[in-house]
């Protein structure tokens, strides 16, 4: 199937709860980085990418929308591949932001374990990619969210793209896509503190041990299987 939404909004910026918003409205099934993690071999598809030898048709046969790493990382390409799909720029503060991606997904503690675990050269040409060295630099960091917001409302048309704060629920989101409101509250999961506690319990106990990918496959399984729910 074509993608309908490309998220060009990057992590930390309530994409979980927009994955699974997304899904409950009619556009799922929604690429995330959880589902890399789910599906590590995934991750070679990615890194193809970053190498300039895309194979969209693999990476999104069965979805209907992405959000998120590493997708939000290709936005542009994505745009230009998919040019009937509608684009979804989710944002929030961008001093906020940056705190919230130091204690979870940019913590010491994160980088040190994907550093060290077989997924270090998808995270690095993916995600990192666009920080380099000073990713706990604060003033570098706001500056390059600011500078990627910017560049997608300066290259997207106006008519295709939403801006978007999850904390604004479903009335904007529905608006933009054309489809009625559901009467269930709007989800909300991954915050910041879920974020942090995931990813120490799922260590393998050694502060420089990559993740144990087994034990985070799991939670993230039934984390989606539940309820509705950044």
């Amino acid at each position: 199937m074509d993608l309908k939404i490309i998220g060009a909004g990057l992590g930390r910026t309530g994409t979980m709860s927009l994955k699974l918003a997304l899904e409950q409205l009619g556009f799922g099934p929604c690429y995330h980085m959880a589902e890399v993690f789910m599906h590590p071999e995934f991750a070679r598809l990615w890194v193809d990418v970053a190498e300039g030898h895309p194979d969209w048709e693999t990476i999104f046969k069965d979805y209907a929308s992405t959000v998120d790493y590493p997708g939000c990382a290709y936005w542009r390409e994505l745009a230009e591949r998919y040019p009937q799909a509608r684009v979804l720029l989710s944002i929030r503060d961008a001093d906020q932001w940056f705190e919230s991606t130091q204690a979870t997904i940019f913590s010491p503690q994160s980088v040190e374990r994907m550093g060290s675990s077989p997924m270090r050269p998808f995270i690095e040409k993916t995600v990192w990619k666009s920080f380099g060295d000073r990713i706990h630099d604060r003033d570098a960091m706001v500056a390059a969210f600011n500078r990627h917001n910017a560049e997608v409302k300066n290259t997207i048309s106006k008519d295709r793209l939403l801006v978007y704060e999850v904390k604004d629920g479903w009335e904007p989101l529905c608006k933009f896509l054309g489809v009625p409101a559901p009467a269930t509250a709007f989800p909300r999961v991954n915050s910041r503190e879920e974020m942090a506690a995931m990813v120490a319990a799922h260590s393998t106990g050694d502060p420089g041990a990559p993740l144990d990918f087994a034990k985070l496959q799991e939670t993230l399984k039934a984390r989606l299987r539940g309820p509705a729910g950044s």
